[in-house]
């Protein structure tokens, strides 16, 4: 489905955790969206040029409806925060790519999430018709999500200060429950990936990952995001990708992180 802009209706929203905001919103972009993507939201302060993008945490197409989960980082999520049932909201979408679900059908596979990298791997895992292993590594014991999650798979957590789960990372908890995989999808932020990227060689497995980035305008036009790949990127004729157009999933031995 091509993009476009569209004003969508909130129907509801809570703190699910300190910072951590939860939305649904009514939206006609529903009916296409893939796990993976994400939508660019306007602020109604109109000297706010830029929107800001917010990966899709939950697709239900039935009732044309998405779920964003994000955390409060700026001046546009405070104010997203404070939106109520019935207030509108102008987004764009759904933009970039989507994780390949097929290619995790009847394997065993690591769905794996990191901080506010966490929210794209619930849709993947309501999605993903396979052996789901969820591994999914948060700063503290406000493991939100962790419900969702688990009613996809079996989840491993980890956290940074050992209050849940395994004590470290989401490679301390592949390590501690010695678990194995046939194929990695994951998003989080990049020292987490560059770990999985390393992993994923060293196993000799595919790993799809969704590379977490500023962006300006979401669209490609400005190269404000881009990342460094083995192919010549057509657009910009160097070895880069754009990450909200040609991304954000990317397979890990295609790009250089």
């Amino acid at each position: 489905m091509q993009k476009k802009k569209v004003t969508a209706t909130v129907v509801s929203q809570q703190e699910l955790a300190a910072g951590i905001y939860d939305m649904w919103l009514e939206t006609e972009l529903a009916a296409g969206a893939k796990p993976g993507q994400f939508i660019c939201l306007y602020t109604k302060d109109a000297s706010a040029l830029l929107p800001r993008p917010i990966s899709i945490c939950q697709v239900d197409g039935q009732q044309g409806r998405l779920r964003i989960v994000y955390r409060v980082a700026g001046k546009g999520t405070v104010e997203f925060a404070t939106y109520r049932a019935g207030e509108t909201v102008d987004i764009l979408g759904c933009l970039g790519n989507s994780f390949p679900v097929q290619e995790g059908a009847g394997k065993k596979v690591f769905l794996m999430g990191g901080g506010i990298g966490v929210p794209p791997i619930l849709e993947l895992a309501r999605q993903m018709e396979a052996d789901k292993q969820i591994i999914v590594g948060y700063r503290n014991e406000q493991t939100f999500l962790r419900e969702d999650l688990e009613q996809n798979g079996k989840v491993y957590i980890a956290t940074e200060d050992g209050s849940v789960g395994s004590k470290g990372n989401v490679m301390d908890a592949i390590r501690e429950n010695g678990l194995e995989a046939e194929v990695i999808f994951a998003c989080g932020p990049m020292p987490m990936l560059r770990a999985i990227k390393q992993y994923a060689e060293e196993k000799g497995i595919p790993a799809y990952i969704s590379l977490e980035e500023h962006m300006a305008c979401g669209v490609g036009a400005c190269l404000g995001c881009v990342v460094k790949t083995k192919e010549v990127d057509h657009h910009s004729h160097v070895h880069n990708a754009r990450i909200c157009t040609d991304g954000p999933v990317f397979e890990a031995k295609e790009v250089d992180i």
